[in-house]
């Protein structure tokens, strides 16, 4: 048996699917169905249901991912401790945003990054809530900055920190002339949202009302900005993430107002699959991240303590 072997299952059951799955660890699906065979005729077991499809494991194969799991992981954190010997944080690895987060994050988190560790080399997407998702449980990517929660057992979710959504409405609205919204006050016939897709879009649809009436006319746009200029076109509101106001000028900051009972607020989460163990290059990232957003929105955990695996 072989930490290989091990790393071999573990893919094939992320990706349920050979061809895949060797494709993932960079060898030929012969190799990698041949390593497995060994394997189970080692433990005198079958790992996996080939006769699937997609392929699924045995229920004692279920068992044995789950130890082969942590046995990889107890494998490297021999190597953590070797790395954090280093002075340096040398490695690689992707980051995938969501839209409605990126413009706040990216930026800033390019530089400060490539400052504080310049050996590590790192590619960032931005992508959609679903993309993120499907990419982490397939090993394309290493990391999500996201909206949570994502309810799923496969994800392991880090908050990061907790933002509130403000109104932004024209000027010709009836709600411009209130210094502050009742969140049961808010129309969906004046509102303009999110194309599908976006996370957002559901976030401020479950927030004004758990049953959107088929009469009521909803408009969509392709990004925030987006919105702000049909807004300030055509009137209406919509609502906006908190951080989005230091990109608004003076005029168009006239045009927020706070809402409340209750206030709408998101919780943006550092996601990875759940059999991560890069446990520094969390706390690099998250660090990082600590140094763009505004102490009093970051989670109080993450204020106090380093992330522990």
């Amino acid at each position: 048996m072989t930490l290989q072997q091990l790393e071999y299952i573990i893919a094939v059951d992320r990706q349920r699917h050979f061809v895949k799955a060797a494709a993932a660890c960079g060898v030929t699906q012969p190799t990698l169905s041949a390593m497995i065979a060994r394997l189970e005729e080692e433990l005198d077991v079958t790992i996996f249901d080939r006769s699937k499809h997609p392929v699924e494991p045995t229920l004692i194969g279920r068992e044995i991912l789950r130890q082969a799991r942590v046995v990889l992981q107890n494998a490297s954190q021999l190597k953590e401790i070797v790395t954090a010997t280093k002075e340096t944080l040398e490695t690689h690895f992707s980051l995938a945003i969501i839209p409605t987060v990126a413009p706040y994050i990216i930026p800033h988190f390019i530089s400060l990054f490539q400052n504080n560790y310049p050996q590590t080399e790192v590619r960032i997407l931005e992508m959609r809530t679903d993309e993120i998702i499907r990419d982490l449980k397939e090993a394309k990517i290493d990391m999500g900055i996201l909206a949570t929660p994502l309810q799923d057992y496969d994800l392991l979710e880090i908050p990061l920190y907790y933002e509130r959504f403000l109104a932004y409405v024209s000027p010709s609205d009836p709600g411009y002339v209130k210094q502050e919204l009742s969140a049961s006050e808010l129309p969906l016939q004046h509102l303009w949202v999110l194309q599908e897709g976006h996370c957002l879009r559901n976030q401020v649809f479950n927030f004004c009302t758990e049953h959107i009436p088929v009469e009521k006319q909803v408009y969509e746009a392709g990004s925030i900005d987006n919105l702000i200029r049909i807004i300030d076109t055509n009137g209406g509101y919509t609502l906006i993430p908190q951080l989005h106001q230091s990109m608004l000028q003076d005029t168009q900051l006239k045009n927020v107002r706070p809402v409340i009972s209750p206030p709408p607020v998101r919780e943006i989460s550092l996601v990875v699959y759940r059999d991560f163990i890069r446990e520094r290059l969390l706390n690099a990232v998250a660090d990082t991240v600590k140094q763009i957003i505004p102490p009093d929105m970051l989670d109080m955990r993450l204020k106090k303590f380093a992330i522990r695996l």
